[in-house]
């Protein structure tokens, strides 16, 4: 049985004071633990400070945004997925749009991200979308089943089973398009088709795939309510304690 994740991603925003305080604020509005799970993104310097606030709260968790996908060496101003887990770190967040266009992470070092969280014992929520001249072209569905092959299929059925994926349609954040409820089950159902024939259904059906566009209070609910949507992928929505809670409750 897949969960129910809203996932708040805080980017590069807060600092350390105001990112525990916005944790604290969110942990007073949550509801009593239920269904839905909760992941909060922070940044690496808050990672440790925020893992001890939601500490006690089973159905509250802290991911990473970022690592190296090597285990330790001379690599300067990185840190390891090890680094990650020991400050309580339980999630990482490999392949949003913003590190893939950023800082030109392909498809098979994510590979290789994956592998390195799985080996840690972190749960990757692996991020996968198109932009809008790939969907204005009409093959979004091979380019994202695509990123879905070079990225996650060389591993096996079980460790697929730890694997939260999230889709981002790149082409409706900050284009003036807007994706509809029904284009993102469209997509989250071509992609459990992916996963199915690759993992089989049952692995599939089990996996957790996460809306990320533009998701609000105002229509978390209706695009929760489509029967692949398995929660979110919230970006600045999730800045704001009370908007965030609105769509944890939203389930």
């Amino acid at each position: 049985m897949r969960k129910h994740i809203a996932a708040g991603n805080w980017k590069m925003n807060t600092d350390l004071h105001s990112g525990t305080q916005l944790a604290k604020d969110l942990l007073d509005q949550l509801p009593a633990p239920g269904d839905t799970v909760v992941i909060l993104s922070v940044p690496a310097t808050h990672l440790h400070a925020v893992a001890q606030i939601v500490q006690g709260r089973p159905d509250v968790h802290v991911a990473a945004q970022n690592f190296h996908q090597e285990a330790k060496g001379a690599y300067t101003g990185e840190i390891s997925a090890d680094m990650l887990k020991a400050v309580g770190a339980t999630h990482v967040l490999i392949g949003h749009s913003e590190r893939r266009e950023y800082f030109h992470e392909d498809n098979a070092l994510l590979a290789k991200k994956v592998d390195a969280a799985l080996a840690a014992g972190i749960t990757p929520i692996f991020c996968c979308g198109e932009a809008l001249a790939i969907r204005e072209a009409g093959t979004q569905n091979d380019y994202v089943g695509n990123q879905l092959k070079e990225s996650l299929f060389h591993l096996s059925a079980e460790d697929f089973g730890k694997v939260i994926v999230a889709y981002e349609p790149i082409w409706a954040i900050g284009t003036g398009k807007t994706a509809s409820p029904e284009q993102a089950q469209e997509m989250h159902r071509h992609l459990r088709s992916v996963l199915a024939n690759q993992f089989g259904q049952t692995a599939a059906n089990n996996c957790s795939i996460l809306y990320g566009g533009s998701v609000k209070p105002a229509n978390a609910k209706e695009i929760f309510g489509q029967p692949d949507v398995d929660g979110g992928l919230v970006g600045g929505a999730s800045l704001k304690a009370d908007s965030f809670a609105a769509i944890v409750q939203s389930f």
